[in-house]
């Protein structure tokens, strides 16, 4: 693992754009170019917490607090409008299918939210039009990702408040009609199975340390790898990246981190983001004959 850049500020996701520039979201409001070996250059500034970013042919996608932005050839357009934040916001941003699918997390711990469109992951057409949910129950998708046959799997933060060692933080595969289970049902860690009330949920596709705060996930040499975040004031749980292989087996791949937190594959490297600390890390695994 090395440093390929820094000075970033509190980085939150990635994408790299059609020409192989890696650009980087910073939980400050701007959105900025990542440059090894000089100062991050920024592109757009204004955006309330943004989490999410992608890129459909030159436009560049931002997910923020209550919006989705699209920005080409210079200018920014809100394409969703609206959507209800409190706890938890607008996540990470993929595109697949000719659709941007976006987390959309609770505005609560545990409760029944007052909005559909809480605890979701959401999908739209890249000029904003046919918002529809396809899937349910999911206090908050932070991460998601493309698998190898355009499966997404989604990275889960689970709810707070059943101790110390319950429940499990999970990735799940997204299918459109599914039910998660939250408020009522959870994932345990200790059992390995599904708690509470249960009945219609979708069992998650792997099982994470609780309360070590899953967030960014990419899909790199054959398996899944986590970043997870961790917690503001203990170093109890997380701060590290975690591999999910595709039998849903996780293990830790790489620690050192203050808050690791976005991640992404590019030209058969893995980079991570140090939310703590502005770097990002290149981590590469040579092929011996």
């Amino acid at each position: 693992m090395s440093a390929y850049a820094r000075g970033l500020s509190a980085p939150t996701a990635f994408a790299w754009s059609p020409g192989g520039k890696l650009y980087a979201t910073e939980e400050r409001g701007d959105v900025v170019v990542v440059r090894p070996g000089r100062a991050p250059r920024v592109v757009a500034r204004g955006f309330d917490t943004p989490l999410g970013l992608t890129f459909v042919g030159r436009a560049m996608y931002v997910s923020a607090k209550g919006t989705l932005w699209r920005l080409s050839r210079g200018s920014r357009s809100a394409i969703v409008k609206g959507l209800p934040y409190g706890r938890h916001q607008q996540d990470n941003v993929v595109y697949a299918r000719g659709r941007l699918y976006v987390g959309s997390g609770s505005t609560c711990d545990a409760c029944r939210d007052r909005s559909r469109y809480s605890a979701t992951v959401l999908s739209v057409r890249p000029d904003g039009s046919d918002l529809r949910i396809e899937a349910r129950g999911l206090r908050n998708p932070y991460g998601l990702t493309l698998g190898p046959t355009g499966t997404i799997y989604v990275t889960i933060n689970g709810q707070d408040n059943l101790g110390d060692r319950e429940p499990a933080e999970s990735v799940v595969v997204l299918r459109r009609g599914a039910n998660f289970g939250w408020p009522t049902c959870w994932p345990s860690f200790r059992r390995r199975r599904l708690s509470g009330s249960c009945a219609g949920v979708t069992k998650p596709f792997a099982y994470l340390e609780p309360h070590s705060a899953a967030a960014g996930i990419a899909y790199w040499r054959s398996a899944l790898y986590v970043t997870e975040w961790g917690q503001y004031l203990s170093h109890a749980h997380g701060r590290k990246l975690v591999r999910v292989g595709l039998d849903g087996r996780v293990s830790v791949f790489a620690t050192g981190f203050v808050h690791p937190l976005p991640v992404s594959e590019h030209r058969g490297s893995l980079f991570v983001g140090d939310h703590g600390t502005g770097v990002v890390h290149r981590i590469s695994l040579r092929v011996h004959p």
